[in-house]
């Protein structure tokens, strides 16, 4: 089977797919990302010393409101109503740093791929926002796709 860029015409030209013959069905997807720091600014973290407020809660508010607007900043991304968002950030001491994962589902035609990867990179941009008088040398790395499910190319698990 051969794969092609759906987002192209056949002349090269950029496009917007049109899903409007395809069923609707629940989809949903997971992705994942990062936020890597010194331990001594996860230390300032986890001692309550960010000036901007709730770091995590911050920045999961503002994944979720990402999700939400993806469509606004991905030129070619359809509008869609989302049925959840969940964003979820916890602190590893491993990393040192954030880990930040998001959860969306539809009921519809295309798939949530692109809203679940915009909730994670905005989610990692307010950390970093909020943290960066502390550190300008953080790292925000490794924003992926962990899965996604439903439609015409059915489940991918890609960890």
């Amino acid at each position: 089977m051969e794969r092609k860029l759906t987002h192209l015409d056949p002349e090269g030209k950029a496009r917007m797919v049109d899903v409007g013959e395809k069923p609707t069905s629940v989809r949903w997807a997971m992705a994942k990302g990062e936020v890597v720091m010194r331990e001594e600014t996860l230390q300032a973290i986890q001692g309550g010393l960010t000036k901007k407020g709730d770091l995590l809660n911050v920045a999961r508010i503002a994944g979720i409101l990402a999700a939400k607007k993806a469509s606004e900043l991905i030129p070619l991304c359809h509008p869609l109503n989302l049925d959840l968002i969940e964003v979820d950030l916890w602190l590893d001491s491993n990393l040192p740093g954030v880990q930040i994962q998001s959860r969306v589902r539809t009921s519809g035609r295309t798939g949530v791929e692109m809203e679940a990867l915009t909730a994670v990179s905005v989610a990692a941009l307010t950390v970093y926002d909020m943290v960066k008088a502390v550190e300008k040398t953080m790292r925000i790395q490794n924003i992926r796709l962990v899965e996604k499910h439903g439609g015409q190319s059915g489940d991918i698990v890609n960890e």
